[in-house]
């Protein structure tokens, strides 16, 4: 552990390099050279100096694109990459030299056109090298790490011995299972063995399937830790790695089980990372245990509404918030509709907002933590195929929820963070469609009103004065409180009844 701790603090130092080109220079004037290397080996991070895993020949993946059309390409659609040896996109599927395996898998599916990330990953992956990918929810992310898993599995040979060779790592439960949708599809037409493992199921069923014997795992970190520490499954077959909202599960407190599961896989490896944001802790991983990749920011690296997505902004009193989304629910409903998702912040709500939507003549259903994994599944799975339009949510569906036809997403109480916000109304407008959003706030909001404002501008949306107004009156609140408080320590200080004891004391001490 102490070598990992100083190794790692290297590494973001960027020392690593340096001891490691001067390791030779160092063993020339040593008496014993052979004790030197070996030392330095200890706390150098061999991912860093080792040659390139080529697990494919990225030649026979090219789309013979020039410069100018790839620089088009990348322009139109904000694309900024950083790194070295970047192959060119990948934007016509017809035209590759994809195996015939995966063309007919992609064709069954009806894909007809890659996303941008899909396009840009690709090629980065099949030539083997770690890769960081910054894009909004709902641009096609899980494809774009799944297809080159699937041919690590196909065109490589892995070594004997028990434990996945590839694995993908998600925050939640419902986005592991969203993940594991689309690997049943490659499990069923390509001979693929795939296991999902996160808490709230029967350990012992997921126990039994990891020790049968598996190719792909996909995993939250914390039953992963549990099943890593049990031995009963391991990572020294793993050399194919991806995080998958690597924000979301470093502010979920998972870095330690992350790490640790980091540590378990062989250094020849390749490790793929997928973020909406690019925050600081995200940066120390991917520089603890990527060593040198390329990055590829799909638009800006900070967290940005889609903009697609009309957002409209109610403000009323607390008491008035019923009849507000009352009226809402109706003037939605006047308009046409798809699908609705609700956000609330309290599991209770959520079951007292489905039973009001129910009494009402409104089909709905309700999800939330204290749900058993089987209600949540039902539940949602009404909600896929349209057997119910309305689903009442807690944040367990503001990421992972991949359903189509959302139209319209209603916060009915504003989450605690704007970060949180734009994961919620990002449930609709996937996939370049349209989508709408209604917020309601009230006084109680004062505080996120600010970040709020900052967002609506950045997607060019309208600003109501109402919550410039909500903006102005927190600051003025907080200024006046601050004064308060600069006086009341003033006030203490300029009289302490204390003083009168100190007096005679003497200041030497």
């Amino acid at each position: 552990m102490a070598f990992n701790f100083i190794r790692n603090t290297l590494n973001r130092k960027g020392l690593t390099k340096l001891l490691f080109q001067d390791a030779r220079k160092i063993s020339v004037t040593t008496n014993n050279p052979r004790k030197i290397e070996p030392l330095l080996t200890l706390f150098v991070d061999k991912s860093l100096n080792r040659p390139r895993h080529v697990f494919y020949n990225i030649r026979l993946y090219s789309n013979a694109l020039d410069q100018k059309n790839i620089d088009v390409y990348r322009n139109e659609h904000n694309v900024t990459i950083i790194g070295k040896d970047v192959p060119d996109p990948y934007t016509d599927i017809g035209s590759s030299q994809f195996p015939d395996y995966i063309k007919n898998f992609l064709k069954e599916q009806g894909f007809e056109k890659p996303t941008v990330i899909q396009a840009l990953g690709w090629p980065i992956a099949l030539s083997g090298q770690n890769f960081v990918g910054i894009a909004q929810t709902g641009t096609g992310k899980t494809l774009s790490y799944l297809l080159p898993a699937v041919m690590h599995v196909k065109e490589t040979d892995g070594k004997r011995g028990r434990g996945p060779r590839v694995l993908v790592l998600a925050p939640t439960r419902e986005l592991a299972r969203q993940i594991e949708e689309v690997a049943k599809d490659f499990e069923r037409l390509l001979g693929i063995r795939c296991a999902c493992i996160y808490g709230g199921a029967n350990r012992n069923k997921q126990a039994e399937l990891l020790q049968s014997g598996v190719d792909i795992v996909i995993a939250t970190p914390g039953r992963l830790n549990d099943f890593l520490v049990s031995k009963v499954t391991n990572l020294s077959r793993c050399t194919y790695v991806v995080l998958d909202e690597a924000d979301r599960m470093l502010d979920m407190g998972f870095e330690p089980q992350i790490r640790q599961a980091l540590e378990g896989v062989p250094l020849e490896r390749q490790i793929l990372m997928f973020s909406a944001t690019w925050p600081k802790e995200v940066q120390y991983l991917a520089e603890d245990y990527l060593g040198e990749y390329v990055q590829v920011n799909v638009g800006s690296t900070e967290l940005s509404a889609n903009h697609n997505i009309k957002q409209h902004i109610h403000i009323c009193e607390q008491e008035e918030k019923l009849n507000k989304f009352k009226s809402i629910m109706h003037d939605i409903s006047g308009d046409g509709f798809g699908k609705i998702l609700v956000f609330t912040n309290t599991k209770k709500f959520v079951d007292n907002l489905t039973m009001m939507l129910r009494r009402n003549g409104w089909p709905a259903v309700g999800i939330h933590g204290d749900k058993s994994q089987m209600q949540r599944d039902t539940v949602i799975n009404k909600f896929k195929f349209a057997k119910t339009n309305i689903l009442v949510a807690t944040d367990v569906a503001a990421r992972g929820l991949d359903v189509d036809g959302i139209t319209h997403v209603i916060n009915f109480d504003f989450p605690n963070t704007s970060e949180d916000y734009i994961h919620r109304i990002g449930r609709t407008g996937r996939q370049e469609n349209k989508g709408v959003s209604h917020t309601i706030l009230t006084s109680e909001n004062e505080r996120q009103a600010k970040s709020l404002i900052a967002v609506l501008r950045e997607a060019n949306q309208e600003v109501p004065q109402e919550l410039e107004d909500m903006a102005r009156n927190y600051s003025l609140s907080k200024n006046k409180e601050k004064q308060q408080n600069q006086y009341n320590s003033k006030r203490y200080q300029s009289w302490n009844p204390n003083r009168r004891f100190n007096k005679f004391r003497s200041n030497r001490y």
